[in-house]
């Protein structure tokens, strides 16, 4: 049973992860499933999203003559995301938060799914479902419809409520597993009460609203991969006849002077004056709005290591007539062949650029480079960086923390350790019984 509902978890998440194509169309799924049949549905193209006319004409047919007992399962946001992230198709079934709906699936006579049913406002649903039935929708629960009692001559719409993430004091898996048992002892009560249904579970609108590249634009056809381009800047990289010299990388370069913050990555800059050899590179950015900025680095072979490292000796920074300079101190550094990788690199926090006191203007200036990534040496090729060393130390905090307390501990009760067998009884004592023991003193 248990492989059985795994079975139909991994093939709900495979279906929807093969119909998750790019669109920028808000989309929700909608499970369906009856104990009394349902119409067959074509298996619909990759990529394809449901329109709400071909729903209609589903609906249509599936409700198209005699009365019908609806249960409306609407959650307040559903995506296919949440059923490949907490459906446990990956793991031990037991993590999974859709049990119930699982069992439900497997034991129905007949269930159709449509991953990416096109989302417009939250009602369309529950107004497509009131007109098709011709019944009010009536909102119940569990305890309510234990007590109801349902007419079958007539078409009924029972809505059921379910809440999404939104208690601070949950998280998603536990407010979606706990959805699920809600849908599971709404139908035990329905097979308790052995009325013929249909169930829908879908949501009031995505929960995951992500923005992808269309696919309205690219060549039709069969394909095995697509290229799906990232908005991502490309490093900056200075060449040597043609071969790559230096690259640099950050999300950002902030400067700030007096408390305005520049950013200047968001600027292309000019390397006039950069140069690099074998034991030496400065990478020289030249700014549009009149700022520069230079990285000088430098590497040396160490014997004790036996390998050559590079440091970023000094960054200086040229603006209105001002020259402020940085020094690195050996604080940035790393094998020749790495590149060296920062989250961030500043000169007033966690200093790993110190202000250069020979100079009165660098203290009028602050840096904050933030995922920052530098190679001066050692490039294999023009595309990427090489193997990142990283500034963040092995020993955190708070492992020195622990560290010092357990050492702490273990001192004191490896001293009360030899405390206790430094004890000795005494060799002879004092028997009330036989003669008092007596000393003799000699005058």
């Amino acid at each position: 049973m248990a492989g059985s509902r795994c079975s139909i978890m991994a093939f709900l998440a495979l279906f929807f992860t093969l119909f998750s194509a790019g669109s920028s169309v808000a989309q929700v799924p909608l499970l369906m499933w009856s104990s009394d049949g349902l119409p067959p549905l074509a298996s619909p193209a990759a990529g394809h999203i449901t329109s709400k006319d071909q729903l209609t004409a589903y609906l249509t047919s599936a409700f198209g003559s005699g009365p019908h007992t609806v249960l409306l399962f609407l959650q307040d946001k559903l995506s296919k995301d949440d059923f490949t992230v907490f459906g446990g198709v990956f793991g031990n079934k037991q993590d999974s938060a859709f049990q119930n709906l699982e069992a439900a699936l497997q034991s129905s006579s007949s269930s159709v799914t449509f991953p990416a049913l096109e989302w417009s406002d939250s009602s369309a649903i529950l107004s497509l479902l009131q007109e098709k039935l011709g019944a009010s929708p009536l909102l119940v629960d569990a305890d309510t419809l234990s007590h109801l009692s349902i007419n079958t001559s007539a078409s009924n719409l029972l809505l059921i409520n379910l809440p999404y993430c939104t208690d601070l004091d949950k998280s998603c898996k536990e407010v979606l597993h706990d959805n699920d048992e809600i849908i599971g002892n709404v139908l035990s009560i329905m097979k308790d009460k052995n009325i013929l249904y249909t169930a829908i579970y879908t949501g009031l609108k995505p929960s995951r609203v992500i923005s992808e590249t269309s696919m309205s634009n690219q060549p039709a056809g069969r394909s095995l991969l697509q290229a799906v381009v990232f908005d991502v800047k490309p490093p900056i990289m200075f060449n040597v006849s043609g071969n790559p010299c230096i690259m640099l990388w950050a999300q950002n370069l902030n400067i700030s002077l007096s408390g305005a913050w520049i950013d200047l990555a968001a600027e292309t800059p000019s390397m006039t004056g950069s140069l690099c050899n074998g034991s030496n590179s400065l990478l020289v950015l030249s700014y549009a709005s009149g700022y520069t900025l230079s990285f000088a680095m430098s590497q040396r072979f160490y014997p004790v290591s036996a390998r050559n490292w590079f440091t970023l000796d000094s960054v200086q920074l040229q603006a209105n007539g001002l020259t402020a300079s940085f020094i690195g101190r050996r604080n940035i550094y790393a094998p020749a062949e790495y590149s060296f990788h920062c989250q961030s690199v500043t000169s007033f926090r966690d200093i790993l650029l110190v202000p250069n006191n020979t100079n009165q203007n660098t203290s009028l200036w602050r840096l904050n480079f933030v995922d920052f990534q530098i190679q001066g040496f050692g490039l294999a090729n023009g595309t990427d960086f090489s193997y990142a060393s990283d500034c963040a130390g092995f020993f955190t905090p708070g492992i020195w923390m622990g560290l010092v307390t357990g050492l702490l501990l273990l001192l004191i009760f490896v001293y009360g350790l030899h405390m206790i067998m430094q004890l000795h009884t005494m060799d002879r004592f004092d028997d009330p019984k036989g003669p008092s023991i007596s000393v003799p003193q000699s005058e």
